[in-house]
């Protein structure tokens, strides 16, 4: 039997998602100390959106890096040997607004090990979460603070997203096995 497939958000769905989490971020935040985080993979590109959005909306370029969490996850054994990526925080984060972003949150353990590797550059003076999909089944207590869709899953269904400049096009899929 294969695997079905539905589609959670059009790229137009996620256009308009992407721009209302943009608005958001903005809204709670002080510009001057914002800096985003993307999470490897798919969490920097869309990191990357949002810093595009956030830039339109405000005409404030605002400072971007990318963490790889590989090495503060406790579940190595369980993902598999992965080849890490290369951190890129070109600024200090001590002071500032940190947003981490991620493209979805399942059980909360890439959420926690990111919070660990921000802690070895610097101290926030306040970090929250971006997530586009909140699929929920969490195993620890993190919450995004701001979520583009809640969307119910069951644990052995997937969710993948795809975005233009990784993919040749935006969407988030369901997979049902």
């Amino acid at each position: 039997m294969s695997p079905e497939v539905v589609e959670i958000l059009s790229a137009e769905e996620l256009r308009r998602t992407v721009t209302r989490l943009a608005s958001q971020v903005v809204e709670r935040s002080d510009l001057s100390k914002l800096v985003l985080l993307g999470i490897y993979t798919r969490g920097v590109n869309l990191a990357e959106v949002l810093a595009r959005q956030i830039e339109a909306l405000e005409g404030v370029v605002v400072p971007l890096g990318a963490i790889d969490i590989t090495f503060y996850r406790d579940d190595l054994d369980s993902i598999g040997i992965r080849t890490p990526a290369k951190t890129d925080i070109p600024f200090d984060l001590s002071g500032k607004t940190v947003v981490l972003v991620d493209d979805v949150i399942f059980k909360g353990r890439t959420i926690r090990a990111a919070l660990n590797a921000v802690n070895d550059y610097g101290r926030p003076e306040v970090i929250r979460l971006v997530v586009l999909v909140d699929r929920g089944h969490r195993e620890l207590p993190i919450h995004p603070d701001f979520i583009g869709k809640q969307l119910p899953t069951a644990k052995e269904e997937q969710v993948r997203v795809y975005l233009q400049d990784i993919d040749g096009h935006d969407g988030v899929e369901l997979i049902r096995v």
